[in-house]
């Protein structure tokens, strides 16, 4: 991107090349003993004494700053900042949510209610640097490596902005239809826990970089027969830039399954402190976990195919929370809103928001219906179930206000018509493009679903494959063997213009599918001209019919028990001749041609 003017000049210890710093971060927990009162339905008063006990968490980190080989990104500039005459308010009309106590057991008529759902993505951007500072942004690094003063939260130190982040940012942003400010800012959104070291977190509040925008997810099953993809609108309300917190491993009976014995531990790695993200809030839309869970995939194949994001959940650069509530049907007023966190799968997603209208329902139905508070949940995937986390904190808990080290962000004149020249193929058009070849919406289903697998099958057709084929080859066999072999279509050796060469011989009539078969695990690992390969085996097919009219007038002779039970009614026994004479040519004759000339001999 172009630059802009001179960026402010940097203080005294900013200049300082190699600094080096010591933190000790220690977080406690005291054990404490709590007494409380319940009443059950029988007024019985039943005194509950519980006793927790929690190992005291040490997390030392000691890092040296040096000057980073990496490559780092653009700074944004920093502009006098300037008073704007509009707010722009940031309302998330979810359902309001609350939870409670276990839900009981009893059947519950779900017809009467529906479920409301919205969803909150955390989409981490692949950036070679961190947010608001030079550190690396990379994941699977060695703990607390990539730190320090600034994403540390140290005094004195000032944020600069990542100009890489504001183009991903308005990328994704585009992407999803929204609306895309010219000037926004950014806030400290306050709170007190141990993965925010400086405590607070750079956000912003009510005036994004994006608004109003849409996502019509597909919702396509598999086994269903249809013209065209079905979808779901979800409503985006906002997009907005914010920085990650750092990454928190409990263990013992700090973890979300408990541990048997001894006390619990929680594990820091500032390394994902200050790591770039976009948070992207949708309206309460969806009324199923399947349609939460098809906006969630959907959303991943757009920043994959967007590459702002590598959106793999299991690392965390994909994170869903769903907001679940529930009313009857027909009812304009929202339920109370409860927020469900830790999916980390798509399944999570559905199955969370499966298990929270049973759970609500059951209490609605039993007159408990006060019991549904609005708090944060987690998903436990053994239980299959979600558990009490902590009350829903409200905006006004975070006491939000304009973040003093950063001004006004205000985009250059063109950036965003830039960035939009820009834009690669999106998921919706990639599926419009194979419906056009003519394949199935379940072909266009697998195939769009990952960008390799798009690239893949697109470069493959315009090298001369024909479509269908080439859709059967990759979904099938050579998916098979890939898995078989633990490799991807990334790394296998057999590139698309291979596979093209591949069915034109097949076409062509030089082989047949059963001889394509037998050489594709050696094209996958060594790759090469399958033409050459065929010639050097001596594979070339036999489609000489005169050759194949003497290999099956032997055959024929050679087997007249067979060919009188055939001549009697036994039509299965066909198979049997064509069996015999494709081992007589080892597989090599073609197999059209071997049944005309089957038919003609068995038939006199």
């Amino acid at each position: 991107m172009a630059g802009g003017p001179l960026r402010r000049a940097p203080g005294p210890l900013e200049r300082k090349a190699n600094l080096d710093v010591t933190s000790l971060i220690i977080i406690t927990r005291a054990r404490t003993t709590t007494r409380t009162t319940t009443t059950t339905k029988q007024g019985r008063a039943v005194a509950c004494k519980a006793r927790t006990q929690s190992a005291t968490v040490r997390a030392l980190l000691a890092a040296t700053l040096t000057r980073s080989a990496a490559p780092r990104d653009r700074s944004i500039p920093w502009h006098h900042a300037r008073s704007l005459d509009w707010c722009r308010p940031s309302a998330a009309c979810f359902a309001s949510s609350a939870a409670a106590v276990d839900a009981p057991a009893k059947p519950v008529s779900t017809t009467e209610y529906e479920t409301v759902i919205g969803v909150e993505t955390h989409v981490q951007l692949d950036t070679n640097t961190k947010a608001f500072c030079s550190c690396k942004n990379e994941y699977g690094a060695k703990p607390n490596v990539n730190v320090c003063p600034v994403c540390l939260g140290h005094p004195g130190m000032l944020p600069t902005l990542n100009e890489r982040v504001v183009e991903l940012a308005v990328r994704t942003g585009m992407a999803l239809n929204c609306e895309v400010h010219q000037e926004s800012k950014f806030d400290r959104k306050q709170y007190f826990y141990g993965d925010l070291p400086k405590g607070y977190q750079i956000s912003q509040n009510d005036r994004p970089i994006c608004t109003d925008g849409f996502v019509d997810a597909p919702t396509f099953v598999v086994g269903t027969k249809c013209d065209a993809f079905p979808t779901t609108r979800v409503r985006i309300n906002r997009l907005h830039i914010e920085e990650d917190t750092a990454k928190l491993t409990h263990e013992g009976q700090d973890s979300l399954a408990g541990g048997e014995g001894g006390g619990g531990a929680t594990l820091a790695d500032y390394n994902r402190a200050g790591v770039p993200l976009v948070e992207i809030v949708t309206e309460p839309d969806m009324r199923t976990g399947e349609e939460a869970a098809a906006y969630a995939q959907e959303l991943r194949r757009i920043v994959r195919f967007l590459g702002v994001s590598s959106g793999n959940m299991q690392e965390g650069s994909l994170r869903c929370d769903v907001n679940v509530s529930v009313r009857r049907k027909g009812a304009q007023e929202l339920g109370t809103k409860v927020e469900v966190k830790n999916l980390n799968s798509f399944s999570a997603v559905r199955s969370a928001v499966d298990f929270e209208f049973r759970r609500q329902t059951s209490l609605l139905e039993a007159g408990r219906g006060s019991e549904i508070k609005q708090e944060t949940r987690l998903w436990d995937e053994q239980r299959m179930e979600t558990k009490s986390m902590r009350s829903k904190e409200e905006a006004a808990d975070y006491r939000y206000f304009r973040e003093p080290d950063l001004p006004f962000l205000a985009l250059r004149p063109g950036f965003a018509d830039q960035v939009n020249a820009e834009m690669p193929k999106l998921p919706r058009e990639a599926r419009d493009d194979l419906l056009g070849l003519g394949l199935s919406v379940a072909d266009a289903s697998i195939l769009s679903d990952d960008l390799g697998l798009f690239e893949y099958y697109t470069e493959c057709v315009s090298s001369g494959a024909e479509p269908k084929q080439a859709c059967n080859w990759l979904v099938g066999d050579i998916s098979a063997l890939l898995k078989e072999m633990k490799r991807d279509l990334d790394t296998c050796a057999m590139r698309p213009q291979q596979l093209a060469e591949m069915c034109q011989l097949i076409d062509g009539g030089t082989i047949s599918g059963k001889i394509a078969k037998g050489l594709l695990p050696e094209l996958l690992e060594k790759g090469g001209s399958p033409k050459e390969l065929v010639e050097s085996k001596g594979l070339v097919q036999i489609s000489d019919e005169g050759e194949l009219d003497k290999i099956v007038a032997e055959i024929v002779e050679s087997n007249p028990k067979q060919v009188e039970q055939y001549r009697g009614g036994k039509d299965k026994l066909f198979g049997f001749f064509v069996g015999q004479t494709m081992k007589a040519t080892k597989g090599r004759a073609n197999p059209k041609m071997v049944n005309d000339c089957l038919r003609r001999a068995l038939d006199q």
